[in-house]
């Protein structure tokens, strides 16, 4: 750290550095899209893909 420094700004910039990295990762992960076909968000949570109904995920262990 620089003599100059205060540990608040550098708590800061560090602070500013994730709030930078979330938004930069939120807006790739907007522009990607679903990452399957049918899945939107508020689709339901169990409901699986067509044909996968035999299969529940470890449950039973």
């Amino acid at each position: 750290m620089s003599p100059g420094a205060r540990p608040w700004s550098v708590v800061a910039g560090f602070a500013l550095l994730l709030v930078v990295v979330f938004v930069a990762a939120f807006a790739l992960g907007r522009g990607a899209g679903p990452v399957s076909p049918g899945l939107t968000p508020g689709s339901g949570g169990g409901g699986g893909a067509p044909g996968m109904s035999g299969h529940d995920m470890g449950a039973g262990r």
